[in-house]
């Protein structure tokens, strides 16, 4: 019986990390697309005596459930989102206010948790762009039910037939929901930016020289490498900039001045990502926020610092920091 349930367990953990990719795009967090994948798997295995191969394969059986675990969490949640799409940006000097709930945002995510590691490199491209944070929030634009049939075929490349199948309906309802999802998303700026190249020369030479200037804590060097309509937040906060010249006077603030401060590439989001280490009064550093970045036009477009640095170790684990400086 035991190596019957272990058998059943090992048969279905291929299938993990995609799943997680799936429900992190419907969910717009990476903690709770874990915890769908888990409770998806639990259900696989405690059903899988009545599980028939004749009906679907595991693959579209394990995706069946999974729809069902990320549709009942969505009943009662409300929807994730960025800062631009809570308020209007803010100037250099307002007030930040109060920290929304973690639920109010569309979290981060390891590359490692949501993409495959031996893929097909350009099929690894198009999916690194359809987990952009930019492209998570406007999926929280969509109804669940379109949300997934759209992830399903555009993302996923499923047939309409086989998403019929997953979801109980017909391929005319499949296909009406697929058309209502595009027009949503067509008329929301999805990706703004440029797909992030990791093999790209210019962008490899523009992110070492904004390292590089944050290190040094250069203002003016930073804000040359801005774009000119570059946005700024910092969840959990609603407060955003857009504009070089209302960010700049924010980086110059010497309260929120982060001079002394190293950037550590981590994979997230399919994006340039960055642990943000501050020293501690003894010079060792510690995790202080995780920064994804969006390159536009040769330029950074956005920066999103997520302030709970804390908070995302159990799901990126630790960076790894330098020693204290020395004299």
């Amino acid at each position: 019986m035991v190596e019957t349930a272990v058998g059943e367990a090992a048969r279905f953990e291929p299938f993990r990390g995609e799943l997680v990719g799936y429900c992190y795009r419907l969910l717009g967090s990476g903690f709770e697309a874990e915890d769908a994948v888990q409770e998806t798997l639990l259900r696989a295995w405690r059903s899988s005596g009545r599980y028939d191969e004749r009906r679907a394969s595991p693959r579209t059986w394990l995706y069946s459930i999974a729809t069902n675990v990320c549709l009942d969490m969505l009943r009662s949640a409300q929807r994730r989102a960025l800062a631009m799409d809570l308020s209007r940006a803010a100037d250099a000097g307002a007030d930040i206010g109060a920290p929304l709930p973690e639920g109010a945002w569309v979290q981060p995510v390891p590359d490692g948790l949501v993409l495959p590691a031996d893929g097909d490199p350009e099929e690894t491209a198009v999916r690194r762009e359809t987990i952009r944070l930019a492209f998570i929030a406007a999926l929280q634009h969509l109804p669940p039910r379109q949300r997934a049939v759209l992830i399903l075929r555009d993302v996923l490349a499923w047939k309409a037939e086989e998403v019929a199948h997953l979801l109980e309906t017909t391929v005319a309802s499949v296909t009406s929901a697929l058309q209502r999802a595009r027009a949503t998303l067509r008329a929301i700026d999805t990706v703004p930016g440029e797909p992030f190249r990791p093999s790209d020369p210019a962008q490899r030479e523009l992110l070492a020289r904004y390292c590089a200037a944050f290190e040094r804590h250069d203002v003016a060097a930073l804000v040359a490498l801005l774009h000119e309509d570059a946005t700024m937040s910092m969840p959990p906060f609603a407060w955003w900039l857009r504009g070089r010249d209302r960010i700049r006077p924010a980086l110059l603030d010497p309260e929120a001045s982060c001079a002394g401060a190293r950037l550590v590439p981590v994979p997230a989001n399919g994006s340039p990502a960055f642990w943000q280490l501050r020293p501690g009064p003894d010079g060792a550093y510690a995790p202080f926020a995780l920064v994804l970045l969006d390159v536009s036009e040769g330029l950074i477009g956005g920066i999103t610092t997520y302030l709970d640095a804390e908070r995302l170790i159990p799901l990126f684990g630790a960076p790894v920091v330098p020693p204290p400086a020395t004299e």
